[in-house]
């Protein structure tokens, strides 16, 4: 095909026909179309936007690009959550299990870090011999034994969203609503889902900084995955702010464990038990109760044995407090209240020490990051840790303790404090 045509059409501003995205994803998939020209593409459409109708034929296109999982008849519904992506955002790790155990089938496709934000695999990849590359085939048997799998795109599924995915994390290529779309839903239409529950993020750390663009890309995956047979429901949640007190991929499996075990902070469980409430059946007493009964965290470790990981290695780095090889506490220098603790520069923080990606060939560092953060309204007194810092050398621990006094303000007077959801797109 004439790719270069297709390029000089978008850049333009025309409207492609559903034939030539489907020709180009298809070719793009078996490497009959160059990194760099999908690139050019990508930036033009960054620009010039899609129609629906060209959204919806690359959704589809790129979900025709590898397997549809096929699950045998039963009473138990299939769901999954995605986000769009925040600093410190571990809610898949709590979720996943407790939704297992609340009685629904969970195949969980996930994806890597975006810019600065996290990644469910690269957390999940930071257990000892834990295995993200399942084939459909075992995601399917997996999740029909024991209620939930979680992997990530393979060459069965969806994989010219997982060529995309990486193209565009590297490319200024991320907040473009038609492509955040199809990336997203290729993936969960490859799930052959029941219900979706979505949590579009919006503030300094999201790729939507305002509540009304958070709303427009809600509509958008809400209004599709509609058409595409999928009920799906989108919680609009705030990150001007990290979720919870850790970012970083071990510092966050970490805390997941801690909320599964009833000792995580009070927004991330908040948040665990609104995405469970906003699925088909779901009741927030009941999954609170769930939560509570240790079910899920046993649940767990089910998930990880299945899925390779060492139980024991795994036990034995939980109880360790850090496996980076330099930790700097940052103390608040006046008492008063935090008036902010700003994701978007821990974001950046954890990334620039080896937590996420500045090109496709960065090798992430799973130790680093910072936790113990404070939290958003909270009072500190003079000389209290407000946040430290994991870091492998002592060189990136002084920058990054440099950029987590940025990201820190502390005032007199107590701040307003955010509503952890915003509002609800069905």
């Amino acid at each position: 095909m004439n790719f270069l045509n297709l390029i000089e059409q978008k850049r333009d501003g025309s409207e492609l026909s559903p034939e030539a995205i489907a020709e180009a994803m298809a070719a793009f998939s078996t490497g009959a179309i160059p990194d760099y020209q999908m690139a050019a593409f990508l930036m033009a459409v960054n620009f010039q936007g899609m129609s629906v109708k060209e959204t919806h034929a690359l959704t589809l296109a790129m979900r025709d690009s590898g397997e549809v999982l096929q699950f045998p008849k039963d009473d138990r519904p299939i769901v999954d959550k995605h986000s769009t992506g925040g600093v410190g955002d571990k809610v898949s790790l709590v979720l996943a299990p407790l939704l297992a155990c609340l009685g629904y089938r969970v195949p969980m496709i996930s994806g890597r870090g975006l810019g600065i934000t996290g990644g469910t695999l690269d957390k999940l990849e930071s257990i000892p011999g834990f295995n993200t590359q399942l084939t459909a085939e075992q995601i399917v048997s997996q999740v029909q034994e024991i209620g939930v799998a979680m992997g990530g795109q393979t060459a069965e599924i969806a994989p010219a969203d997982k060529r995309l995915y990486a193209l565009r994390d590297v490319t200024g290529t991320v907040p473009s609503i038609p492509l955040i779309t199809a990336s997203i839903l290729s993936k969960k239409l490859a799930e052959n889902l029941n219900a979706l529950v979505m949590d579009v993020k919006f503030g300094a750390a999201a790729f939507m900084t305002d509540v009304g663009q958070a709303r427009a890309l809600a509509q958008s995956i809400v209004s599709l995955a509609g058409e595409c047979g999928v009920k799906t429901t989108a919680l609009l949640t705030g990150m001007d702010a990290p979720l919870g007190r850790a970012a970083g991929n071990w510092l966050e499996v970490q805390e997941a464990v801690a909320c599964l075990e009833g000792n995580g902070p009070e927004d991330l469980e908040k948040l665990v038990i609104a995405c469970a409430t906003h699925l088909p059946g779901g009741d927030a007493e009941h999954a609170r109760e769930e939560l509570a009964s240790g079910r899920p965290r046993a649940k767990f470790d089910e998930l990880l044995a299945a899925q390779g990981a060492d139980l024991d290695e795994f036990t034995a780095k939980l109880k360790k407090d850090s496996i980076a090889l330099v930790v700097k506490e940052f103390v608040s220098p006046i008492g008063g209240f935090v008036r902010q603790c700003d994701a978007r520069i821990i974001g950046e923080l954890v990334r620039d020490l080896g937590g996420g990606r500045l090109n496709q060939d960065s090798v992430i560092q799973p130790e680093v990051g910072a936790d113990q953060l404070c939290r958003h309204g909270s009072a500190v007194r003079a000389g209290e840790v407000l946040g430290r810092v994991h870091a492998m050398t002592e060189e990136g621990a002084a920058t990054a303790f440099g950029r987590l006094s940025e990201a820190i303000e502390i005032s007199t007077d107590p701040p307003e404090l955010p509503v952890l959801v915003a509002d609800v797109v069905e």
